[in-house]
């Protein structure tokens, strides 16, 4: 049975002191507390806010990520930070190819991938983020831009490497904007990248739906026979309306 992942990221909010103080409430929950083994909560603060939110969730089953990592352990990268540090402080799960990375640092498919194998061999876990715009969705191109991202990832990672990631589908309309996708068209969107997996046998990977969630249209995503789970934005900023996703998680996973 695949594991449901629900995944805060935090993007750049946040202080050191803020982080602290939202750990402590997630990890106090009844919901994260009673998750059954079958979910898996993980929280991605700001760089600056980790070692607090690793502080803060320690000894506890919340595990703490990233928001990105380099494609190199080390080197001359000015102002990048090494997977091998992240992996070092303690952390489990690094989110890779989000679409505000993509937009903002113009960042490649090829080089999504060359990340995600870098986290991997560093010991991480990479959530990598496909998905497809606004335009793309209006052209009817949606599954062409999904799968191309796939197999250009996969192509620079490597299938093994893809097998023991975590995928996160995000339409990018649908982030940060209030429009989440409806529950059939997320459904046809993971049920296309499960096929796209299959092909090299890496179908039971988790695919996560990140776009707009929240925990009133949690229920409806995740009873979707092909979503494991969600990439949550601004809705994992707030400890209420986190902790209610993961408590909807775990009675899918009942």
């Amino acid at each position: 049975m695949r594991t449901k992942v629900i995944a805060g990221n935090w993007k750049m909010n946040t202080n050191p002191e803020d982080a602290t103080e939202l750990v402590k409430k997630i990890v106090s929950s009844a919901s994260v507390q009673l998750a059954p083994s079958l979910v898996r909560v993980v929280v991605c603060p700001p760089y600056l806010s980790l070692a607090n939110a690793l502080i803060a969730a320690g000894g506890t089953s919340v595990s703490i990520g990233a928001q990105n990592c380099h494609h190199e352990e080390k080197g001359a990268y000015t102002g990048e930070v090494s997977p091998v540090v992240l992996a070092g402080m303690g952390l489990g799960y690094v989110i890779v190819g989000h679409s505000e990375r993509r937009r903002y640092q113009l960042e490649s498919n090829e080089i999504i991938g060359r990340k995600a194998a870098r986290a991997h061999e560093c010991g991480l876990t990479p959530i990598i983020c496909v998905g497809e715009t606004l335009d793309e969705r209006e052209d009817d191109i949606t599954t062409d831009v999904i799968g191309t991202q796939i197999r250009l990832i996969t192509a620079s990672a490597g299938e093994d490497v893809v097998k023991a990631s975590v995928i996160a589908y995000e339409p990018v309309w649908a982030i940060g904007t209030g429009r989440a996708a409806t529950p059939l068209q997320a459904q046809d969107a993971h049920a296309f990248i499960r096929s796209e997996l299959h092909i090299f046998g890496a179908q039971d990977v988790s695919i996560l739906y990140g776009g707009s969630v929240t925990d009133e249209n949690a229920s409806l995503l995740f009873s979707c026979p092909d979503i494991d789970g969600a990439l949550v934005g601004g809705a994992s900023l707030n400890a209420d309306s986190f902790c209610s996703i993961v408590g909807v998680a775990n009675e899918a996973a009942r």
